[in-house]
């Protein structure tokens, strides 16, 4: 492998929206994720519903439809 092309692989510290942290191997020092396995359905077996601000109404509206 040819040297001084690679870059340093460091520890990081990951943070999820949900408020979890974790430590891993990274290029970078710091990760922000939106899904981690403490909040991810799969992992917790609860469904998460988000409200998807009216589409449904913003789609009717935008072309005439009642």
């Amino acid at each position: 492998m040819k040297q001084g092309i690679h870059p340093e692989y460091k520890e990081a510290t990951v943070t999820c929206a949900c408020g979890n942290t974790f430590k891993t191997g990274s290029v970078k020092e710091d990760l922000k994720v939106e899904v981690c396995s403490e909040c991810h359905p799969f992992y917790t077996g609860k469904q998460k519903f988000t409200d998807h601000g009216g589409r449904i109404e913003k789609f009717n509206k935008k072309f005439g439809r009642k």
